[in-house]
Formats: C-alpha cells, structure tokens, sequence
C-alpha cells in the first residue's frame, strides 16, 4: 500500500501532443460541436414554436434532442479547452462528473431512442388506440423514467469505477474519461464489479436493440400492407432514420466497453468512442430532419420568421 500512488488528476492523451495537430482536432471539433449544438437548438426550437408538432413522436424528439445537446457539451468542450491551451489535464472530481454525466445522458438516450421506437409500433400497427395509449400522461412517465434509470444506472457505474484503486498510473488514452480506459488504470481483481456491471449493461443495450427490432419488424409488415404508395412512404420515412442511428449508437459502444483492451490498438478505441460519442448525437438532428417533411416545414417556417424580422428590424433602423 505504501508504494502506491494517490491520483489527483488524469492526463487525456487522447490525440497527438503536436502543436498542429492540436490546433487540427480543436477546429474539427469545434465544427462537430457547432454542428450539432445548432443542429440540436434547431430541432428544439421549431418543435417547440410549431403547435402541430406537439404530438407524442416530436415530444420525445425534443427529448433525444436535449439529451444529445448534453451528451456532446461534457466531452468536446474540454477536448477542445485542452488542445487550445496545450495541456491534457482532468481533475479528479472532473473526471467523475464527466464518467457520471456522460453513462447518463448515453444510457437516458437509449431509453428515449427504445420509447420512440415503441411509439412508432403503436401509431403504425395500432392506431385506433394511438390517442389512448400514448396520452400525455404516459408520455411523460415513458420520459421520466427513461431520464430517472439513466442517473440509476450512472450512479451504478461512476460508484463502481471510482471505488477501485488505481495503481499510480493517471494516463488515459482517450479524448475524455473514458470507463475502460480508466479500468486499464486499476489494481489487480479490484476492477471486477466494474466489469460485471459493464457485461450485464451490454446486455440490457442488446435487449433494447431486440425490442427495437421487433418492434420494426411488426412496423414494416404493417406498412406493407398499406395500399397507399403515399402512405407507404410517410411511415418509412418516420422510422428509416431511426434504423440508421440506433445501431451506430449501440454497436459501437457494446465493442467500446466489452472488447478485449489486449487486442486493439489506442488508435481503434479512439475511433470507437468517437463514432459513439460524437457521431450520433451530430446525425440525430440531421437525419431526422432530411428525413420528416414536418420538421423541415417547421424549420423553413423558423428561418423564413427570423429573416422576416430581421429585415423588417433593419427597414425600422434606416427609416429612422
């Protein structure tokens, strides 16, 4: 015990300690971090100002959408903070608030991604009970408690990774406190629960993925069936973009967390924490708003408004 080394601080060495490298990834992500962030308020913003789309399925977009917001502003800012300023330095009680935020904004995500999947199934497959089964009432406890077991299980998560001791060492290898990379950092065996707690979360992830897919499944047989080539293409169109970003999401963090950390180089656990932790939340807004006729009518209205009071502004200006 005496040999061993009290951390107070980790090193995020993530990226290269070049200065213009550095100087590469701040502005990359800084565009990622712009994108999404105005991506996001976007879709925020014309759902909230837009009344017809006060409905069950944009309820719970706006949802995914705050929680994305969150999801990227606890790691790319200080990635970015630190490659401006040249340092890599994390505190410790940084590095926690960072592990509890991030597995609780990522797992509430699931949830919400795993209720709108259940939405679809019941507008498409059942919707003489649509207006009955997703009341407000329901959707705002289907929202809660996907907010309330996503801090349930941060708590299990940051609990389980900071009671271990780690053994000197305070280099991690990624852009953020990232749990795996932390466990590299620990004592012999005193990682286990940890781990546990990792393998039986890849497994409730699975489950959701399952139920999203069953849930798809009953979808597209219902829509096939569908006479209309019109209404074909509506449903699709609510529930293709869907298809896109949930496997991206859970794919690529269940390898992040439960490959073996002996067989993968700091350059494949850099780009899957990535392609979990930045991607996804940038595409959401993306993908669905491409995607719903009724989210690019509402941000068309949004700009068109703005524009209008904006020039009507700078008229009021040079006649004065």
């Amino acid at each position: 015990m005496s040999n061993r080394t009290i951390v107070t601080e980790f090193l995020l060495l993530g990226f290269s300690n070049v200065r213009e490298l550095q100087i590469l990834h701040f502005v990359m992500f800084l565009v990622l971090y712009l994108a999404g962030l105005m991506g996001n308020l976007l879709t925020i913003t014309a759902i909230a100002l837009n009344h017809h789309l006060h409905t069950p399925m944009y309820f719970f977009l706006v949802n995914l959408s705050i929680l994305d917001l969150g999801f990227i502003s606890i790691t790319i800012p200080k990635s970015m903070a630190n490659s401006l300023m040249n340092t890599s330095v994390i505190s410790y009680p940084g590095c926690v608030t960072q592990v509890f935020l991030f597995m609780f904004l990522g797992s509430a995500d699931l949830g919400i991604l795993t209720v709108m999947a259940y939405d679809r199934y019941v507008a498409i497959c059942q919707p003489l009970h649509y207006e009955r089964v997703m009341n407000r009432t329901a959707c705002v406890q289907m929202a809660a408690s996907a907010w309330i077991s996503g801090i349930l299980y941060s708590a299990l998560h940051t609990g389980n990774t900071f009671a271990i001791s780690f053994c000197g060492s305070n280099r991690v290898d990624q852009f953020f406190c990232d749990i795996p990379q932390l466990l590299k950092l620990a004592c012999s065996d005193s990682d286990l629960s940890e781990t546990g707690a990792i393998v039986f979360s890849a497994c409730l992830a699975l489950s959701c993925f399952v139920f999203i897919i069953v849930s798809y499944v009953q979808i597209f047989k219902t829509v096939l069936r569908i006479p209309s080539e019109q209404g074909r293409h509506k449903a699709f169109s609510t529930c293709l973009p869907h298809l896109i970003v949930v496997p991206l999401f859970i794919f690529t963090a269940i390898f992040a967390y439960l490959k073996p950390t002996s067989s993968s180089t700091s350059r494949l656990d850099l780009l899957l924490d990535v392609l979990y932790a930045v991607v996804p939340p940038i595409l959401n807004p993306v993908i669905y708003s491409m995607r719903n006729k009724e989210i690019k009518t509402a941000l068309r209205k949004l700009i068109g408004w703005r524009l209008f009071t904006t020039n009507k502004m700078s008229i009021f200006l040079v006649c004065f």
